[in-house]
């Protein structure tokens, strides 16, 4: 699968990216999982459908209510449509030049940075409807000509989410300007029973497929593949025998996407199937 430099496509012909850049987002096929290498911090005003976003770190789904604010860095993407068989977002990419200007200019915003997800959830309300329609009624091609109109627009959202959210708010911002190191372990393990791909939790890692296994064989002492499923088959096991639930209860839960797969593996490891387990 290839990845996505984003904003880059949706300015093709530019040889760098601005400070700030609006783009409407549409879509009338679902997008499951996609490889987006985010060059720049993100809100994404959700209007229509549903989102998903797997950070090396966790992962968070929001729907039409909420908008999210994202920190650059890989990810992957899943975005649903909606019952109107569409799907739409606005998207506001900012740098962390215009992010410092802010935080210098109020210089009152001082909390430290503790917060820990690569992403903030915004509740949508009148204030950010109106906003969205501000942005829409202005223009795009207008907002990318004029400069101090769109900083002028990236400063009234901020002013406002801090008055809303407080030091949490502020908090996330000034974490944007700080550098992040999650230890190869820890990704491993923050993902053990997701439901993604060697692969996909390679690229979190900022890794290629076969750097990936190497450094999995030297940390773990072990393939990848065998180590996840092995996980995740015991913490099933766990599972059933603790809850007395059954296997359609659980496979989902611990990174299987298919049931007879799952009792299949199941039964291969333990030698008895999902339903024996007492």
């Amino acid at each position: 699968m290839l990845v996505e430099n984003i904003p880059n496509i949706f300015i093709p012909n530019s040889k760098s990216l601005p400070d700030l850049l609006i783009h409407d987002f549409r879509m009338t096929n679902d997008n499951v999982k996609s490889k987006v290498n985010l060059q720049m911090h993100m809100f994404s005003f959700l209007q229509i459908g549903k989102k998903q976003v797997h950070f090396a770190e966790t992962s968070v789904a929001v729907d039409k209510t909420q908008s999210i604010l994202t920190t650059k860095g890989n990810c992957l993407w899943t975005e649903l449509l909606d019952t109107e068989n569409s799907y739409y977002c606005k998207l506001f990419f900012f740098s962390e030049k215009v992010l410092k200007d802010f935080l210098k200019k109020h210089s009152s915003f001082s909390e430290e940075a503790q917060q820990e997800n690569p992403f903030f959830i915004i509740e949508n309300d009148d204030f950010i409807s109106a906003f969205i329609n501000s942005l829409s009624a202005i223009g795009n091609d207008q907002l990318q000509q004029n400069e101090a109109l769109t900083k002028l627009k990236f400063e009234e959202i901020l002013l406002y989410l801090s008055g809303k959210y407080g030091s949490a708010f502020i908090a996330f911002l000034q974490s944007l300007i700080k550098e992040k190191d999650s230890s190869f372990r820890e990704v491993v393990e923050r993902h053990v029973y997701s439901n993604l791909k060697v692969e996909e939790i390679a690229f979190l890692c900022n890794m290629s497929l076969s750097t990936f296994k190497r450094h999995f064989k030297e940390e773990f002492n072990a393939s990848p593949g065998r180590w996840l499923m092995d996980k995740r088959l015991e913490k099933a096991k766990i599972l059933i025998e603790q809850r007395d639930v059954k296997a359609s209860d659980v496979y989902l839960e611990i990174g299987y996407n298919n049931l007879s797969n799952f009792s299949t593996a199941f039964k291969n490891k333990f030698g008895i199937s999902p339903k024996e387990v007492s």
